[in-house]
């Protein structure tokens, strides 16, 4: 059989049992190249529907970069060709393959199987990060590679004789079919024809629209939405169409005149939902003319308005959360990549749909559940689960779903609760997981990832490169009876060359360095790269296990085991007072908060230093010192919009070393003092010197004074430091006035005048006070 027979018995067999076929042309570029176009030839497809994912260019159909494969998610193809000899990523695999349609081939152009554990050069440069060089980067993932490629059923092999212009040679060998991978199927599993729902308010067009019957059930759940108090959480794999349910609801209860918010962590995860709500308003001819958004919308694009007065318009989730102009409805996609803080805020709404994907890397449906569903169950609403099974593009147990799935460990899940359930500190052994542990039990390693995947909706098909190969990555692990509880990713950073440490100083980026490149460019300190330091990358607890101090006790572990070794720990991380605390109580203090917030989940980033070495303690303390020196004024500026209580965590975790001058020390002159007792006995003002208070606040907050409520410090952070106007403050902590707000502040300064000594300036507090009461 030649290459174009090949192809054809794929794409019939394929096309039989409405699955993909993978085709794995082997050989030199130049000649998988050319098989590709053959095979694209043989397969009789229109220019259309092909594309070509590589770094090459000169080709006649669609091509993207690989940096660019990101952009085929949503779209569909019956032939995506993915050249692998350059630029070839984890992610990009994931994402390509995802575009090829039932009946549809994914062409993977590879060397020959036995020299890509030694090839695929993108894959080690990727992970080669300094001072590390490609001889320190392994190679198990490429091995994987090759495994799942050469046992997985549906997966073509061909190896390939060199190319004519390789060999000067006008008829080069026949090809060797290694795999057909042909698969005999007792019955096909066409897609299934949606059907109707007479009983909900949707119209029928909504479900013709649909593409399979789970999609249609999806649905009618949604339909839910268009009564006030309802919640409707949809849940699928990757590929069932949940992100099309939501557009066709969205646009039937915009065609009923509803005001339907959409959110997600960018535009592009929500561009499906658009597009599906487009295509419905067009059928039932809803679409408005004048699309344009209201003056009270200016960041919330693109809004698409009905005939009805409805309209459809998307928000980033820290803006969506605000509930901008009160909509009807508001929907959620990519739920499990969002925090639960901006999740709990959009519990507000009167209707609310939440989309989330269970296996896949924009987040995951386990750790949607573990962090939401309680405080969602808890709620007012009335509560719709709706799961869809049924994939669109193609069959039920496609064998190109399962071999990614496998190949990139998509559907790794933690440990079963009751494995761990019993787990403690005192009960647990810690263990290092090496690459070679991972490799030798494909159970570990995926009940590792289902942890990390849980805890942290970034992880991606990238880190399982990562975690094989990385030679700057440590693993460490809690273990229960043989089973994760807990785990943590350690990345070491530092250690640079002064040429380097120069480099970054200069602003070019340093690979793998974090830490030390934010210290060293953003910050201005030109040696901060030089001490060497683990960067807490990833720390994830079972949900089962959580609250018992495993988190804890795994930091505890690695400290001891690398601290002789190291100058510094540190770690990088959303900044909310829970986490905050965590890190302060494991010895971690702030040098850093970023002075702008994520898109994503709307927090700033909070950086963190634990000293190990003499090397380690100047370096954390100068960034710690140079922290507390500008994060005041950083407050009436940059972060005047910061919560509170994230400042309240910030602060209190400075924790100045015992012979630090500075150690929350309140030094102020006579007129300070008096200044003080004016607010807290007599007719003084804040106003007078807010500079007096603000060095108040300041040592308040790093080591407390005096005995203050949470509010009474939310109190002086919005109005002493962030400078927030009097009526703001009153109203953001619940006061019936600013009267009475004001009141409230004279109140804090009147403990801090009774809580300081003699030395504090208590003698003129004291003659203050009895001026006044005289």
């Amino acid at each position: 059989m030649d290459l174009r027979g090949l192809v054809a018995s794929l794409r019939e067999n394929a096309h039989a049992a409405n699955e993909r076929r993978l085709l794995a042309l082997t050989g030199d570029r130049e000649a998988g190249i050319d098989a590709a176009y053959t095979a694209i030839a043989a397969a009789g497809v229109d220019d259309e529907a092909v594309s070509l994912v590589t770094t090459q260019q000169g080709f006649r159909y669609h091509r993207l970069h690989p940096d660019h494969a990101d952009e085929l998610l949503g779209t569909t193809r019956e032939i995506v060709v993915l050249d692998c000899h350059e630029g070839f990523s984890a992610n990009a695999l994931g994402q390509v393959t995802g575009a090829v349609d039932g009946g549809g081939l994914l062409v993977l152009v590879l060397p020959p199987l036995g020299a890509i554990p030694n090839q695929l050069i993108a894959l080690v440069d990727q992970v080669a990060v300094p001072p590390f060089s490609r001889d320190d980067v392994g190679n198990h993932f490429r091995r994987r590679l090759v495994t799942t490629l050469r046992h997985h059923p549906g997966v073509a092999i061909v190896r390939l004789p060199p190319s004519t212009a390789a060999t000067n040679d006008d008829t080069p060998d026949e090809i060797t079919i290694k795999r057909d991978g042909l698969i005999n199927r007792s019955q096909s599993t066409p897609p299934s024809d949606p059907r109707k729902y007479t009983d909900t308010p949707f119209p029928d067009a909504a479900y013709e629209a649909c593409r399979t019957v789970d999609q249609a059930r999806g649905v009618a759940g949604l339909s839910a939405l268009s009564s006030p108090g309802n919640a409707v959480v949809v849940e699928a794999d990757r590929g069932r169409g949940k992100s099309s349910a939501a557009g066709l609801a969205a646009a039937a209860l915009a065609a009923d005149g509803r005001d339907v918010l959409v959110t997600a962590p960018s535009f592009d995860n929500a561009a499906e939902l658009f597009e599906r709500a487009t295509e419905l308003l067009a059928t039932l001819d809803h679409l408005a003319a004048d699309g344009s958004a209201d003056s009270d919308t200016d960041k919330i694009e693109p809004p698409m308005a009905t005939t009805a007065g409805g309209r459809i318009r998307f928000a980033s989730p820290p803006d969506a959360a605000d509930l901008p102009s009160e909509p009807d409805v508001v929907i959620v996609d990519e739920a499990a990549a969002l925090p639960v803080r901006l999740l709990e805020r959009l519990l507000d709404a009167p209707a609310v749909g939440f989309c989330t994907t269970v296996h896949g890397y924009e987040g995951s449906g386990r750790g949607f559940a573990v962090r939401f569903r309680d405080r969602l169950a808890a709620s007012s609403y009335d509560v719709t689960d709706i799961e869809l099974r049924e994939p669109i593009r193609y069959g039920q147990g496609d064998p190109i779903e399962a071999w990614l799935a496998w190949t990139l460990l998509l559907d790794a899940e933690p440990p079963a609760d009751q494995l761990v359930a019993d787990a403690t500190p005192e009960t647990v052994s810690y263990r290092t997981l090496t690459a070679d542990d991972l490799v030798d039990d494909e159970s570990l390693f995926r009940s590792v990832v289902g942890l990390l995947v849980a805890a942290h909706y970034k992880t991606e098909p990238d880190d399982i490169v990562r975690l094989l190969d990385a030679p700057n990555l440590k693993l460490r692990a809690l273990l229960a009876d043989g089973h994760p509880v807990s785990v943590a990713l350690l990345a070491r950073e530092g250690g640079l060359s002064s040429e380097q440490q120069a480099e970054i100083y200069r602003g070019q980026r340093v690979q793998g360095n974090m830490l030390p490149d934010v210290l060293t460019s953003q910050l201005r300190d030109p040696t901060a790269a030089g001490p060497v330091g683990y960067r807490v990358m990833r720390i994830a607890t079972h949900h089962a296990a959580r609250s018992r101090g495993l988190g804890s006790e795994l930091l505890s572990w690695c400290h001891d085991e690398f601290g002789d070794a190291v100058d510094w720990f540190g770690v990088g991380f959303g900044a909310t007072p829970r986490l905050l605390s965590f890190w302060r109580v494991n010895g971690y203090r702030p040098v850093h908060l970023s002075v702008t917030r994520n898109q994503t989940s709307g927090e700033h980033s909070a950086l963190m230093l634990r000293p190990c070495s003499t090397a380690g303690i100047d370096l954390a303390g100068r960034h710690s010192r140079w922290f507390r020196e500008r994060i005041a004024g950083q407050l009436a500026d940059t972060l005047s919009g910061v919560a509170p209580d994230v400042i309240r965590g910030v602060l209190r975790a400075v924790s100045v070393p015992a012979d630090d001058t500075q150690q929350g020390t309140l030094d102020l002159d006579d007129r300070g003092w008096r200044v003080l007792a004016g607010v807290a006995y007599g007719p003084g003002t804040y106003e007078a010197a807010p500079h007096v208070f603000q060095q108040l606040a300041m040592a308040h907050l790093i080591s407390p004074i005096a005995e203050l409520s949470p509010r009474a410090e939310r109190l002086l952070v919005r109005k002493v430091l962030q400078c927030a106007p009097w009526a703001t403050v009153a109203d953001e902590l619940g006061f019936a006035s600013e009267r009475q707000c004001k009141r409230a502040f004279g109140t804090i300064v009147r403990q801090f005048c009774e809580a300081v000594d003699d030395e504090a300036g208590g003698d003129i507090i004291a003659e203050e006070r009895a001026t006044y009461e005289d």
